[in-house]
Order: structure tokens, then sequence, then C-alpha cells
């Protein structure tokens, strides 16, 4: 891990870009994984009929979409112009604008439930993303986020920083922010939950699936889309990509069932009441 001292406004800078670039490459490899957890995310923030909800770092708008489908009124914001038109054209049911998560442009109380569909891994000040979520929420609404379970579970992850690990150069100085894998612990999202002022914290682990066709996919996905592994990867030297590349389809092999391949990427789901 890096010594430097975080520059937050290099970070989020860094991830915006990331985000205004790979709109329809995430959609492609992280559609058919992210989605399998949105409806423990809104059963877990109450999210029903009449539920006034906001999205936070609501991306390609999944999660946003699913909910209006509920009959919740809904607004999804980002920081990515470029995910926000996303989301307008293949969203219809939800609203969708910019915004900072950091700083969100809402009068407090005014959400019944805000949920976070893994956006808290992109945040140059998660807890203050978090004290926003309260602050906009009533009496009684709900918080919810999700992130991904440590690289030891996640296999995908697990695999491609092994490979770099093995083969390349995994600090290639990009700017610091949060630990990735900070919230993977079940009990920074309590601390984290209840330092805000939520109670009735609850923290679960919900299995998901990803599945390929075929073994390069793995590494051909995290290449295209994403922003802080896609930068580290496109960093590597030709040779050392090309041994990560082996690598990664390598061990991706070992998880094919019946001709798919099935990597195992549970979510850690965290969320309280106001």
């Amino acid at each position: 891990m890096s010594s430097r001292r975080p520059d937050f406004a290099a970070f989020r800078e860094f991830e915006r870009a990331g985000w205004q670039s790979n709109t329809s490459d995430y959609d492609a490899a992280f559609a058919r994984l992210t989605t399998q957890s949105a409806v423990a995310l809104l059963d877990a923030a109450g999210v029903g009929r009449g539920t006034r909800m906001l999205d936070v770092a609501s991306g390609p708008g999944y999660v946003a979409g699913l909910a209006a489908a509920r009959g919740a009124d809904v607004v999804g914001i980002d920081f990515s112009a470029a995910m926000v038109e996303h989301a307008r054209r293949t969203q219809p049911g939800a609203r969708f604008q910019e915004g900072d998560a950091e700083a969100l442009p809402f009068p407090d109380a005014r959400f019944d439930a805000v949920v976070m569909s893994y956006g808290m891994l992109h945040l140059a000040k998660p807890e203050q993303a978090i004290d926003e979520a309260a602050r906009l929420l009533v009496p009684g609404g709900r918080f919810a986020f999700t992130v991904w379970a440590p690289p030891d579970q996640a296999i995908g992850f697990g695999i491609i920083l092994d490979a770099v690990q093995a083969h390349g150069v995994p600090d290639v100085g990009l700017p610091d922010g949060p630990p990735f894998f900070r919230f993977s612990d079940p009990s920074e999202c309590d601390r984290v939950l209840k330092e805000a002022g939520f109670r009735d914290v609850r923290v679960t682990v919900v299995p998901l699936t990803w599945r390929f066709d075929a073994p390069e996919q793995l590494f051909d996905a995290l290449y295209s889309a994403g922003v802080r592994t896609k930068a580290m990867l496109r960093a590597q030297s030709a040779d050392a990509l090309r041994a990560i590349r082996a690598a990664v389809g390598e061990a991706a092999s070992r998880y094919v069932r019946g001709g798919v391949v099935e990597l195992p990427m549970p979510a850690v789901l965290g969320s309280g009441m106001k």
C-alpha cells in the first residue's frame, strides 16, 4: 500500500474522468454481475411503491430503474455526465442529474431511502457521503450500500491482483484514494454507519457469480471497464501485460463449470436507519 498522502481532488478527478470514458464498456462487463445484488440493496433500504429514493453514484441507472419499476419516486445522481446521459436514455422511469456524492444538492430530510450500488469504492471521502445520506433521510429512513467482498472471496479481483503481483508492477503511480477493499470488512461498515448516527445497522454478504463464456474474458472485462484496475493494467509494460493476461486466463479456467466460467464475486451489503 502506498504511503503517499492522498490528494482528494486528484483522486476525484481521476475517478470522474474514468467514468466519463467507459460507459459502454462498464455496461458490457459489469451489468450482469452488479444487477444481481440490486434486489437485496433495495430491500435493505425498504424501497417500495411511493418511496422517495435517491440513488447516489447511480452510474448506468440499473438500481434506479428497478426501484422505479417497484413504484418508487426515484432520483439518480452521478458525477459523470456520460453516465447520467446513458441512464436517462435507458431508464426512463427515473430522473437523473449530475452531482457530487459528498455534497448532495438537496434539502435535509428529502428522501425516505438513499442507496449506493458499489459507489463507495470510488469516493475520495466516503464518510462525507455517508453523512450526506443521513442528512437527506427523513427520520426512520434507511441508507444501504454495496461494496465488493475481499479479493480472496471476490475471485475475479483476486485473480487479477495476484497476476499483477506476480508478473507486473502493482504501484504504477495512480492518484491515491481510500483502500479499494476498505469496506469489504463488515466490521468497518458497521463502524462507519454507527458513527454517522445510523441505528438498526445490518451488514450481510450477498452471493454473486460473474459468468463468462471463456476464461480470457475476465482479463478483457477488467482491462476495458472500471477505473483503478483498468488504469493499473494499462500502465504495465507490453511483456508484463502478456504474462498477466496468460496468468489470468489460466486461473480463470479453474472455474469452468459446464463450459461456462463461474467466478464467485460476493458483495458486502451494509444498511442502517436514521
